[in-house]
């Protein structure tokens, strides 16, 4: 079959060309396929619609080839035993392989394994043998070339099944990702690149805006901030007249000086092979020279406003546009930012897809394995890094493997993960860090006004650093009204905690169950605990000792409460309480057991006491101080302050 990539493309007449063989799946799924994409109004080439007169067939597919944007490949058992479809699969990968064409091919593994397509192996063996002994060695070593590299491509494997999932489930997701493709025209991205498209539309947006110089990209640590500036850099950058994309600036910064990052950066942009400045400013000639040039810089990572004016971006020239990463919004703002964009989570269908390109290195999970893959994308509540980390975890494991990285999600978070993660509260100052804690551990889900009330009578300025925290990405800003933060920054403010020491009783915030259990059970608490939460179930009882908090001066909070409300007692007790700490700020305990407060407490520094269906009948003394927030509902109180 004659290729396509020794003369220009003509002008394309179809959108999709569909590759198949007909005696496997013309009258079944590849019908019902081709159906599903012309009803959404895409032109779709296969070999049974009419040809213009005149043509012959061969020329035919190959100009259709040629002319479409993207091939859906429909690898079936009997494939590789046509020698139409193997000439189809040559023309299309390579158009695949030239870095201008940007042609996409997505393969769909009917029935037959990716690995069989691969490695040639199976029925392909058997085919390619009987090729070998009638065609040209030349023409079926193209063949195996475009068969092989074909099975290493991401798309949907089909096995079929009671166990797997409906063809119309396939098709509808082959159809949702071929719109999207074409939609984007994200054609150079990697299939590993899930979800990027409608933020980059956003992006190339703002650079065709003349009154745009510095664009701002701001989110949380592994939300794809740099794979976003990547892709858009990758596609606009050959319409300046220099580029350079400087990764990790803060960290450069760090190892070598803002000198040396500044010199690499105008080294590239002005194509000059050293460049030396060691002053603040960069001088007059570089400046004129700058103000004559039109580029486009990325400046990623940045952890302080002044990173920015430093690199010199205000004396590129006219048309210049700089992008600049940050997961601080204030950095953005300080620094000169004409326009902040919010990176966004990925959604879970696109989550589904990125793990599953990890995990199975195909766009759908493996038969038997969709069940936990949901749990794992749910856990990563759409971050690119947990699910790229997760999934490459998992890759080649067996499902007992699977069930055990599940059981393991909450207790023990994946190291890379944290890693990046912690970068961000490594960069807060001490309050910013208490506080942040508090958050992750306590107030996660609580009211914000609520929470800033407690949080006041224990730090200053909290208003302003609650700010702060949403400006660096460390909590989220979906509802002003409440506090919220990722699932995954929770988990790593649990994680910090526990690296202050194995001994929970030397840890200062307490969560756990049985560590709970053990600290008041064994009189074991210290004043390094400023913290307890925990949440039980209804039949989940214990005891608590009466000296339980004797030793725990600097506890501030006290969480414990029940899963579901059925009047049972978290913890069981017949005596009274002998101590509780005069720090505590909140002091909230379903079914409290004691029949009354400590005599010894004095709740001055009391903000919410809520004893829900307690067994308490005395709070404390006539002359004790005022509760600021009081929520109360108890079954037997016969003696308590009048408010």
């Amino acid at each position: 079959m004659a290729s396509s990539s020794s003369s220009p493309p003509p002008q394309v007449k179809h959108q999709v060309f569909l590759s198949f063989r007909g005696e496997d799946t013309r009258n079944n799924f590849t019908s019902h396929l081709l159906k599903a994409l012309k009803d959404t109004g895409l032109n779709v080439f296969f070999d049974e619609e009419k040809l213009e007169k005149g043509e012959k067939l061969s020329d035919e597919l190959s100009q259709a080839i040629a002319a479409s944007n993207l091939s859906i490949l429909v690898l079936s058992k009997d494939y590789a035993s046509s020698k139409s479809c193997l000439g189809e699969l040559s023309d299309i990968m390579d158009r695949k392989r030239k870095p201008t064409d940007k042609h996409i091919a997505l393969p769909i593994f009917y029935h037959v394994d990716p690995s069989h397509v691969r490695n040639i192996g199976e029925t392909f063996k058997t085919s390619f043998e009987e090729h070998e002994s009638k065609r040209p060695v030349d023409e079926v070593k193209r063949w195996k070339v475009a068969f092989t590299e074909a099975g290493t491509l991401k798309g949907w494997h089909i096995e079929g099944g009671k166990f797997d999932r409906s063809e119309a489930e396939y098709i509808q997701d082959v159809v949702e990702y071929v719109l999207k493709k074409l939609n984007s025209n994200c054609t150079s991205v990697s299939e590993d690149l899930v979800g990027i498209d409608d933020q980059k539309r956003i992006i190339l947006g703002l650079i065709d805006q003349a009154d745009i110089r510095v664009i701002g990209l701001w989110g949380m640590g592994g939300i794809g901030k740099t794979t976003l500036a990547d892709v858009v850099y990758k596609e606009v950058s050959p319409t300046f007249e220099s580029h350079w994309f400087l990764q990790n600036v803060s960290e450069k910064i760090k190892n070598k000086g803002n000198e040396f990052v500044r010199n690499e950066l105008l080294s590239k942009i002005l194509e000059e092979k050293e460049i030396c400045i060691d002053t603040p400013s960069i001088g007059y000639p570089y400046n004129e020279r700058l103000n004559n040039k039109s580029v486009l810089v990325v400046l990623d990572d940045i952890t302080d406003p002044d990173q920015i004016d430093f690199m010199g971006v205000k004396h590129f020239g006219p048309g210049s546009k700089i992008i600049v990463t940050s997961r601080d919004r204030q950095i953005l703002n300080n620094g000169g930012a004409d326009k902040i964009h919010e990176v966004k989570k990925l959604n879970a269908n696109d989550s589904l897809q990125l793990f599953s390109t990890f995990a199975f290195k195909q766009l759908n999970p493996t038969v038997g394995f969709r069940d936990l893959s949901c749990k794992f994308v749910e856990y990563a509540q759409g971050s690119p890094l947990a699910l790229r980390v997760c999934g490459s975890t998992l890759y080649k494991k067996s499902r007992k493997e699977w069930e055990s990285e599940v059981d393991k999600l909450r207790e023990c978070a994946q190291p890379k993960i944290l890693q990046i993660l912690e970068s961000s509260f490594n960069g807060l100052d001490e309050i910013e860090k208490n506080i942040f804690l508090d958050i992750a551990i306590f107030f996660k889900g609580e009211r914000r006004e609520n929470v800033e009330e407690i949080l006041n009578c224990c730090y200053k300025g909290v208003d302003g650093v609650i700010r702060s925290l949403l400006d660096k990405s460390l909590l989220d800003t979906k509802s002003y009204s409440e506090i919220s933060m990722h699932d995954l920054l929770e988990e790593m403010g649990r994680d910090i905690v526990r690296q202050e020491s194995r001994r929970p009783q030397e840890q200062s915030r307490l969560w756990n169950p049985k560590d709970v259990d053990q600290v008041l059970k064994y009189n074991k608490g210290t004043d390094l605990t400023k913290g307890i939460k925990v949440c039980m179930s209804p039949t989940d009882v214990r005891r608590i000792s009466p000296t339980a908090l004797q030793n725990m001066h600097n506890l501030r909070f006290i969480y414990f409460s029940l899963t579901k409300w059925v009047g049972g007692y978290a913890y069981d007790q017949v005596d009274d309480i002998a101590y509780l700490p005069n720090e505590l700020r909140c002091l909230c305990w379903d079914c409290y057991p004691f029949k009354s407060l400590s005599s010894n407490f004095n709740p001055e520094n009391l903000v919410v006491l809520r004893l829900r269906g307690s067994n308490v009948e005395q709070l404390w003394d006539e002359d004790k101080h005022q509760v600021y927030t009081f929520l109360l509902s108890s079954f037997k109180i016969k003696k308590k302050k009048k408010f």
